[in-house]
């Protein structure tokens, strides 16, 4: 018997859920081979992005890329085991992904089984020249269908956008709260940083990528939005 195409694949993957068990070796060579997609894409250039999937729910373990990995090249064997304190399970040569809190309060906040997170032009783009509105609305696109739970074009997603900071604990608080506070929402945006998603498998997350970075190119595009650094932070 043939294998079946890789679109059908994806699919049966997307209806496993969150309750699959899988290996910590497969469920690594499945983050490190999106790496690979998300940088020919340019959605993670040099080291940057990070990607993580549950691999235990009791206890809460994630599987997470390491700090300043290349997506480019990274390999499977190169994620990390954390604890639900963010913590190494075991003894490895590399440090978890210096934002493992953030994956954290989404798998907590969203019952996520995967959590994406990118640094794309127009992630950068976007989420600083409209961080004064505290979002970005998005309504009226056929692509919005893709996102989980969606069935029209005229669904209007508002993607958050929070500043950004370099004390984890603390934007970790600010990512719980806005979490709560936005149940609706697939995603947020860190100001001049990049878009944080996620979904109930990695098939499921990496779909919500590609389906939001479209959308944030598109009206980035039709907006006539230039990189202007002397207004960026100002």
């Amino acid at each position: 018997m043939g294998r079946a195409p890789r679109s059908v694949r994806r699919k049966t993957a997307e209806r496993a859920g969150p309750t699959a068990r899988l290996s910590a070796p497969a469920v690594g060579r499945e983050i490190a081979a999106i790496g690979r997609r998300f940088y020919a894409r340019d959605w993670v250039p040099g080291t940057s992005g990070n990607f993580s999937a549950v691999i235990s729910r009791t206890p809460l373990h994630l599987l997470i890329t390491p700090s300043a990995a290349h997506k480019g090249t990274l390999a499977g064997g190169d994620c990390l085991r954390v604890d639900t304190g963010g913590r190494p399970v075991g003894r490895p040569a590399r440090r978890p992904s210096a934002e493992t809190a953030l994956h954290l309060e989404i798998v907590q906040r969203r019952h996520a089984g995967a959590v994406l997170h990118t640094h794309s032009v127009w992630g950068t783009i976007l989420s600083d020249l409209h961080a004064s509105q505290g979002g970005l609305a998005i309504c009226g696109y056929e692509m919005l269908k893709g996102l989980h739970g969606v069935s029209s074009h005229e669904h209007r997603e508002w993607i958050p956008i929070l500043e950004n900071d370099q004390d984890m604990s603390r934007l970790a608080g600010v990512v719980r709260e806005r979490l709560d506070r936005e149940p609706a929402a697939h995603a947020f945006l860190l100001r001049a940083h990049g878009l944080y998603t996620w979904g109930a498998t990695l098939a499921e997350a990496e779909r919500h990528v590609e389906i939001l970075e479209f959308l944030l190119e598109t009206i980035g595009r039709t907006r006539g939005h230039t990189w202007r650094p002397s207004e960026s932070l100002s």
